[in-house]
């Protein structure tokens, strides 16, 4: 009998070590690489699955099992990890407003709950001393987080300093940063431009942000934040409302949507209104916080291993729908990458038909397993970008799947539906090694690989040629004008003023964009050739340490990557740009045409008395406040002299510039290292 019970048991055993393998890998995808593999609803009942088993098999207690912590996103990136005053907890999360009602039902009688907002955001804490801010740590994993404070004060929500009289002498606030919806479509829009993969949503991209080591690019994106829970000794107030009403008078960004209620009715009105109503708002929800209001009733509830008793979560349900799954098509981008695309029976989601979704990549499509004339799931991500999250088992009145038609005598050997050959121009497809996406070679035949480098070359943040759009670029094309970037140069206005839709003023019009685009400085001119992943910023970098076509020319991949934010695989591509006799004849022909290839000598002067060597070659960590000049003025000096900004303290770091108020652990570390300690004003000494 024991034997059979073992063989019972067995399974369910190995279940709990494949749950948690699978967990654990599901929060590092989430939290560190910011690319979720399962929805948050799939998370949460295999989870609920995992506690269910490891209650039944007691003797199987794992401390580090995903059950007793909350998922991680400490990075290796540079950023001080700093230890939370208080855990930072996650929340237990509820997907049924039946639920919400049993738990509403089980509090004390007669208790209030606060009704918020779940925004969709990166947990932010947020630690102020003297109103002034001096630690900003994400949650990490709930013991200890990344200090991002200098990205956080590009956010201009969350006030560096607060100047009243009636604050205690330490208080931490906690909230949410987010990506607001305008600002994501556009950093999507120019990510697809640049064919870099899209982000999935607007946490993902506001995750990504957060952990930039360029503040500047932080704060061009355009993040907000919300805070929700106060924390700290002698705090005003009694009751978590009471608190959050404070900090707005304070200045801090409380959402205008919280509410206090008395009965489960309430509680569901409050679901129901905003259910549709979130959909208006500037910024992503998910869900609604319920919190018990009474600050010492909280303390009474407690908490779990992992979530505090006094608060869950309802999670809106996805909005979904069931369609036919027509036909998967092909677009080829501007770099060859080759996306499958698709092509649905209409649908209505969020409001707006959907008629068309990017299946991504190979990978993508196999791990679907779908096929044309399957029934798949369609959901709006984010409420914005339409996906696929799934099929049906095939309908007896639909078609049961096979190949498309009208991909025959093009598809097989790579996947079922995948072609081996360019949809475009027939030439076989390449997979390079670590890479998901399938490529096509020929550069220069390869139509839309041609008109997608033009319409790059002359884009606004570009050579910015106005008058050559797309459609405009499509028909110089097809009518022989145009086959690569150099060709613009040759353009006459016989030629454009006799083309459809084109008259003589348009001629003039486009040739004085031309013309005006021999102006543009080198290093949008670099930015502008389109080498793969050498984007506007990586494009200005590298600019700045070759100052010359001629110089770049001759770098070499391990020169390359001694230039910040350019990696192996970025260096490698601009070499291989300079291999090919194809792109140096164009350069030529460029030249040729008067484009600045160069830095101007105003430009070479103004990096000359910019820079010295007094820092070459050092690390400069920055701790600290400063009476002279900000944290950021520092940051720029010390790489305007030739030194290096770090994050952390480690035994590469050559010495601190160390304010008032240093942060503890990077002194204490400093000490048990040895680093060197500099005051402000003997590091102004030093670099005058």
């Amino acid at each position: 009998m024991m034997d059979l019970f073992s063989q019972i048991e067995e399974p369910e055993r190995d279940e709990i070590r494949a749950l948690r393998k699978e967990l654990e890998e599901a929060n590092y995808k989430y939290y560190v690489l910011n690319m979720p593999t399962l929805s948050d609803r799939d998370f949460d009942e295999k989870m609920h699955r995992l506690q269910d088993l490891e209650a039944r098999y007691p003797d199987m207690f794992d401390p580090k099992s995903p059950t007793q912590h909350v998922g991680s996103d400490l990075g290796k990136k540079g950023f001080e990890q700093v230890r939370h005053k208080y855990p930072m907890l996650s929340l237990a999360n509820s997907y049924s407003r039946e639920e919400i009602e049993d738990w509403v039902r089980k509090l004390p009688a007669g208790v209030e709950i606060v009704c918020e907002l779940k925004y969709d955001g990166l947990s932010i804490s947020l630690w102020y001393e003297n109103g002034q801010l001096v630690r900003a740590l994400t949650r990490g994993d709930g013991q200890q987080g990344d200090d991002v404070i200098d990205n956080i004060k590009t956010i201009p929500s969350i006030p560096w300093r607060i100047d009243r009289n009636d604050l205690p002498d330490s208080f931490e606030l906690r909230g949410e940063v987010l990506l607001p919806w305008e600002r994501f479509e556009a950093l999507n829009k120019e990510r697809e431009e640049q064919e870099e993969p899209l982000f999935a949503n607007p946490r993902n991209a506001a995750s990504g942000t957060l952990k930039l080591q360029d503040p500047k690019e932080v704060a061009r994106r355009g993040l907000t934040a919300y805070l929700y829970y106060m924390l700290g000794e002698n705090l005003p107030g009694k009751t978590h409302y009471e608190r959050l009403q404070t900090a707005k008078e304070w200045g801090f960004n409380i959402s205008d949507a919280i509410k206090v209620c008395h009965s489960v009715d309430e509680v569901m009105a409050y679901i129901a209104y905003w259910d549709t109503e979130r959909k208006n708002l500037p910024v992503a929800t998910d869900g609604i916080v319920l919190k018990v209001n009474n600050l010492a009733q909280q303390e009474e509830l407690g908490y779990t291993a992992k979530t505090p008793r006094w608060a869950i979560a309802y999670k809106f349900p996805a909005e979904k729908q069931l369609t036919l799954l027509k036909e998967i098509t092909y677009q080829v981008g501007r770099t060859g990458v080759v996306t499958p695309v698709a092509n649905l029976k209409p649908v209505q989601l969020s409001g707006t038909i959907v008629q068309r979704a990017t299946l991504h990549n190979e990978d993508f499509v196999r791990s679907l397993d779908i096929r044309p004339g399957d029934r798949v799931w369609v959901e709006k991500g984010g409420e914005i970008i339409p996906k696929i999250t799934g099929k049906e088992n095939p309908s007896p009145a639909l078609p049961t799947g096979g190949e498309c038609p009208s991909h025959e005598g093009r598809l097989g050997g790579v996947s079922s539906f995948f072609p081996t050959l360019c949809p475009e121009c027939g030439t076989p497809l390449v997979r390079i090694p670590g890479e998901a996406a399938w490529r096509c070679p020929n550069e220069a035949g390869c139509p839309p690989q041609i008109k997608g480098k033009i319409e790059h070359f002359v884009s606004r943040k570009a050579m910015n040629i106005d008058g050559l759009g797309e459609e405009t670029i499509d028909l110089f094309y097809q009518k022989g004008l145009l086959h690569n970037i150099a060709d613009i140069y040759d353009l006459k206005l016989e030629d454009i003023a006799a083309q459809e839709r084109l008259g003589e003023k348009s001629a003039q019009n486009i040739l004085a964009g031309i013309e005006a685009s021999k102006q543009v400085p080198w290093a949008r001119v670099l930015f502008a050739l389109g080498i793969r992943m050498v984007g506007e910023t990586t494009a200005k970098k590298i600019a700045r340490v070759y100052t010359s076509i001629d110089t770049l020319q001759w770098a070499t991949a391990e020169q390359l990557c001694a230039i910040e934010d350019v990696g192996p695989q970025i260096a490698e591509n601009i070499v291989k740009y300079f291999e090919d006799i194809r792109n140096l004849e164009i350069l030529e022909r460029l030249r040729q045409a008067g484009l600045q290839m160069a830095l101007s000598d105003e430009e070479i002067s103004n990096l000359k008395s910019q820079i010295s060597n007094v820092l070459q070659g050092q690390s400069i960590v920055i701790s600290g406040t400063f009476a002279h000049h900000s944290r950021d003025e520092y940051k720029a000096l010390i790489e305007a002299h030739g030194g290096k900004n770090v994050g952390s303290v480690s035994k590469k770091t050559s010495f601190i510039l160390a304010g008032e108020n240093m942060g503890p652990e990077k002194l204490k570390k400093a000490e048990a290292l040895g680093i060197k300690l500099m005051t402000e004003d003997e590091f102004l000494e030093l670099i005058s």
